[in-house]
């Protein structure tokens, strides 16, 4: 007995001195699953991730839990360059794009950061946009001020720029997911709108600035049911008319939604009305430390075109009806699906443990992701669909689905082990 524990320590003093770590629930090697899950996560080689996944799925030690504990607890963050840095590089789709970066002279690897994605307006760039927000976000925020040609931020290689900018700056620093936050300035502030719509679930709040949205687009705020909104406009803005923003806030009020919304009287000697008072960052800034994005409402509305099918939180409009498909710059377009803005809806509610309740229009076939947050796992399920059931039954948790949402999404708050696609029946 004694001989047999000699050897057991010494087991674990040579594990300890190699690094070779363990799982303390089951007493396996854990390090080289953990290689594997974020080899799987980041890869950007054309071939590995389906080489790594299959790796992992046939390792008789990668269960569930495992993997959402190494997902969301055991990424190492290395050292990263802080301050300014004016010439980051971004790539979409094979091009190259500028992206400036604030980071704090504070930061350590072990503490998550706030992050704040600033789009510039017409005519500036993203480095422009550095100084006048620096010192006000404090020690506790990473800022990314991507740059695109013209400030158009209303095209869907804006939109992609600004989700690679949030990837590429998440891979890199060690930043809080339910704290990640869109504003913008104009042109900036309508890319605001438009991105921070169809990709709300990402964001703790989006701040649009003296900007508006095309009638067409309206639609699409009530995507917005749980993302936190501030809006900044001038009263004698003349370049984007005050009005705008006006509009929004009564479909805003409308559909139901809080928002705050800050009309200021103040002029720029060269801007005239159309400008962003820095007396107005505090207020904001203080907004930003109050919000927190809830991962898991259990209340989504998902309105979509048809070029936006990727997942919307824990929902995925996965086929429609005949409907509106943007173009490229999202809005140039202006058929008659467009004009008289048809579009496919869905309302999804759990209004019970484990009953979900689903309104759809012009959806054929719709997919929900679930997990031990939104639903009991281990108990019958029902959703109903226009009041009718289209599933009833137990539910099965799968690894591979885990992993698959998860390198499409890029969320380590947001995974579902659980995927049920629904096929809409025709209404009589």
């Amino acid at each position: 007995m004694t001989r047999f524990l000699l050897c057991a320590v010494l087991v674990v003093i040579f594990m300890g001195l190699t690094g070779y770590e363990t799982d303390a629930t089951v007493g396996v090697p854990s390090a080289e699953l953990k290689t594997q899950v974020f080899r799987y996560l980041d890869s950007t080689d054309k071939d590995e991730p389906a080489r790594t996944l299959l790796s992992i799925l046939s390792d008789p030690n990668a269960t569930i839990d495992r993997v959402v504990r190494i997902i969301q607890t055991e990424r190492d963050y290395a050292l990263q360059p802080t301050g300014t840095i004016p010439d980051e590089r971004v790539d979409v789709r094979g091009r190259g794009y500028h992206l400036a970066l604030s980071v704090p002279q504070t930061y350590q690897p072990t503490k998550e950061y706030g992050l704040v994605v600033c789009l510039h307006g017409a005519g500036f760039t993203g480095e422009a946009y550095l100084e006048r927000w620096q010192a006000r976000l404090g020690g506790d925020y990473v800022l990314a001020c991507p740059t695109v040609p013209m400030g158009a931020w209303f095209t869907r290689g804006a939109e992609e720029l600004v989700l690679a900018t949030i990837r590429s700056v998440q891979q890199r620093y060690h930043i809080d997911p339910d704290r990640i936050f869109l504003t913008g300035m104009s042109n900036g502030g309508i890319g605001t709108w438009v991105i921070g719509m169809h990709d709300a679930p990402l964001f703790a709040g989006i701040a649009p600035m003296a900007s508006g949205l095309d009638n067409v687009l309206m639609p699409f705020l009530a995507n917005l049911r749980s993302t936190p909104i501030y809006i900044i406009h001038g009263a004698k803005d003349e370049v984007m008319p005050v009005e705008l923003s006006r509009s929004i806030i009564k479909e805003l009020t409308r559909l139901g939604y809080s928002f705050v919304y800050r009309e200021h009287d103040r002029e720029h000697p060269m801007a005239g009305g159309h400008y962003f008072p820095k007396e107005e960052l505090p207020e904001l800034v203080n907004w930003f430390n109050a919000q927190r994005r809830n991962p898991f409402p259990t209340t989504v509305t998902v309105v979509r075109e048809a070029s936006h099918f990727q997942p919307f939180g824990w929902v995925r409009i996965d086929a429609t009806d005949a409907i509106a498909a943007f173009s490229e710059d999202l809005v140039g377009k202006r058929d008659d699906l467009i004009k008289r803005r048809e579009y496919a809806r869905l309302n999804v509610s759990i209004v019970a443990p484990n009953r979900i309740e689903v309104q759809a229009d012009r959806v054929r076939r719709y997919s929900l992701f679930l997990n031990d947050q939104l639903i009991d796992s281990s108990k019958p399920l029902v959703v109903l669909t226009n009041g009718q059931v289209s599933f009833e039954g137990p539910v099965t948790s799968s690894l591979e689905t885990l992993l698959r949402q998860a390198r499409v999404r890029q969320d380590f708050r947001q995974l579902f082990p659980i995927h049920l696609a629904i096929q809409v029946r025709a209404q009589p």
